[in-house]
């Protein structure tokens, strides 16, 4: 197991700070869940967290692992802000170029999730395309990698060119979307090839990377698995990146939405931090 080196390489560990913050609206009083806290794991160290919010609110953990937030949002307009410090002992993008597919008969029961059909990821439809294109490759880590380039060069990131029901297929036709449809689509052609795939968002710092054009927004990536443990793959960047903080996981952007609303709510402002 190799890591690359990179601009962003940290022996001793990355110190950063993130959160986010929401500018809501509510016409009549309304309940929400939010997901913007670092899921719990090792290597992760959250040496404090603050949450600001005008109503009440308490957390608790889904049935994934996510920390979620359970908010009474009041009427009108409020201002929501969430800041974490925390430190990543491994923060770099692991590789492990000879890392194996395990066949479907041997993968461990709790993984058999991850190769089925969800809401947003379609390899039933998407699975003849998988087989003509990447199924005659080396399995493992290799025909991953194969399937993350051709998802990253195959689609156009372009904002606001997707919604919050476009799935993978719509994306694999319309050819564009936003990070969250480069982890759908990828991870329908891996579940297509009986790989188990679940779909990651958090936080991603620019270290060692020129900035987006675009402002700073949460990040969507995802996970396979290989060799008895998971990996991270992101079709989105098709880079190693340092400090990757988790959110949430599941198995696509339905278990794991920034905000849930029980009743009409509105963003109306929105910023996500991670240095």
């Amino acid at each position: 197991m190799t890591t690359p080196p990179h601009p962003g390489h940290h022996d001793a560990g990355l110190d950063l700070s993130v959160g986010c913050t929401f500018g809501l609206e509510a016409h009549h009083p309304a309940s929400a869940i939010v997901q913007v806290m670092p899921f719990l794991q090792p290597g992760l160290t959250i040496r404090s967290e603050r949450w600001d919010a005008p109503a009440r609110h308490h957390g608790y953990v889904d049935h994934y692992g996510n920390r979620c937030e359970r908010i009474d949002v009041p009427a009108g307009q409020f201002t929501l802000r969430y800041d974490a410090e925390v430190t990543l002992a491994r923060p770099c993008d692991v590789i492990d170029l000879d890392a194996r597919e395990i066949p479907v008969e041997a993968l461990p029961d709790e993984t058999l999730s991850f190769i089925m059909p969800s809401r947003f990821c379609l390899p039933d439809e998407l699975g003849h395309e998988a087989w003509q294109r990447f199924g005659g490759l080396e399995p493992g880590w290799a025909r991953v990698q194969a399937v993350v380039d051709y998802v990253h060069n195959h689609l156009e990131f372009l904002p606001g060119s997707s919604n919050p029901w476009t799935t993978a297929a719509d994306v694999n036709r319309a050819g564009q979307g936003v990070c969250r449809d480069y982890a759908h689509l990828a991870i329908s052609f891996c579940r297509a090839l009986n790989i188990p795939a679940r779909y990651v968002f958090g936080y991603i710092p620019n270290i060692g990377v020129e900035p987006p054009p675009e402002p700073m927004d949460f990040a969507a990536w995802f996970e396979v698995f290989l060799d008895g443990r998971w990996h991270t793959f992101d079709a989105r960047n098709n880079q190693p990146r340092t400090g990757r903080v988790v959110v949430g996981r599941g198995r696509d952007a339905v278990d794991v939405a920034l905000i849930t609303s029980f009743g009409p709510l509105t963003l109306t402002d929105f910023e996500v931090r991670a240095a």
